[in-house]
């Protein structure tokens, strides 16, 4: 690729940054996936975007794929590809997006099996032995109460909860939108009993809610390897990971009648659509609910082994 091309992808970068507040996990992957298919250009010879065709993209997909590339990774250069060629459009430095003729690779859609209501009791109903698990207690809590993601939780200060008011505001959601979560009476008691001892532990001025044993913000991997802990303590088969309690944060309050777009905002989602995936109730939970609520499902009562017609307390007097 030409330096002109090159730097055309630093100008489409550096405009995600300043005019889509991009978070900063989709910048990088962003530009890992232009780097890759940069890469993959220069071994073709191409000098130009203008050069580059929908034949070129689909040979990129399939070496990706090739390389043991997941289909949902597949999809994301795609889209960062995409975006790309739309925004050398609007620049006028390109005609026409050669990714738009190329169909994405399709992405089975898979959810991590929510825990039940008692799996979740006996996930946190435990007696903490140091303070460090009265913070890690503090955090379950908080994700099965309010349904938050990984990132935004170890993002957390002391100012962004409210104990009184029962509300966490959680200031650079997905696409660096805020929103206001309620947070439960249980969590409350757990954040509470953490505040009570984070200053034993905490580095002076750290702001953040939850800090390490060094006294900084406490990373996501800690986390991650604290959850394999705390199964460890309970002897947990099941593998417990952050967004599994967010899972069954959003199952449990739908299961339980909650107003979808309600759960939408909770959970911090753009697009209903995207909700709706956490609809997959138990089907016999539905199927029990159903047949004892419908009229037309009521199950009848089996007819004596005699063959007589026995009257129910409900049939008419004639």
């Amino acid at each position: 690729m030409q330096v002109a091309a090159e730097q055309r992808i630093q100008n489409f970068l550096e405009t995600l940054t300043a005019q889509r507040r991009m978070s900063r996990a989709t910048h990088q992957a962003y530009a890992h996936d232009l780097a890759e298919f940069s890469r993959f250009c220069n071994h073709l010879e191409l000098d130009t975007w203008e050069a580059v065709t929908p034949a070129h993209l689909r040979e990129y997909l399939a070496s990706r794929h090739e390389q043991g590339l997941a289909n949902r990774s597949l999809q994301r250069e795609l889209s960062a590809l995409r975006s790309f060629f739309g925004f050398l459009i609007k620049r006028g430095q390109l005609t026409a997006n050669p990714a738009e003729a190329v169909k994405a690779p399709k992405v089975a859609r898979s959810l991590p099996k929510p825990l039940d209501t008692d799996q979740m009791a006996g996930f946190l109903d435990v007696e903490t032995d140091d303070c460090l698990e009265v913070r890690d207690l503090a955090m379950w809590e908080l994700f099965y109460s309010s349904g938050l993601r990984l990132a935004e939780l170890v993002a957390l200060n002391c100012h962004d909860i409210d104990l009184n008011d029962g509300l966490v505001l959680v200031r650079h959601g997905k696409g660096n939108k805020a929103r206001s979560v309620p947070v439960g009476k249980m969590a409350r008691q757990a954040v509470q009993a953490w505040l009570n001892v984070r200053q034993q532990h905490a580095g002076t001025g750290e702001p953040a809610l939850f800090v390490s044993r060094l006294g900084k913000r406490i990373a996501t991997r800690t986390v991650h390897a604290r959850l394999e802990r705390w199964q460890t303590k309970l002897g947990v088969v099941e593998h417990v990971h952050a967004h599994r309690l967010r899972h069954s944060f959003a199952s449990h309050l739908l299961e339980s009648g909650g107003d979808l777009r309600a759960v939408q905002d909770m959970l911090g989602h753009a697009n209903l659509s995207t909700t709706q995936i956490y609809t997959h109730l138990d089907f016999q939970h539905l199927a029990d609910v159903y047949d004892k609520t419908h009229p037309r499902a009521r199950k009848k009562p089996s007819p004596p082994e005699d063959g007589s017609t026995a009257a129910s307390a409900t049939d008419p007097v004639v």
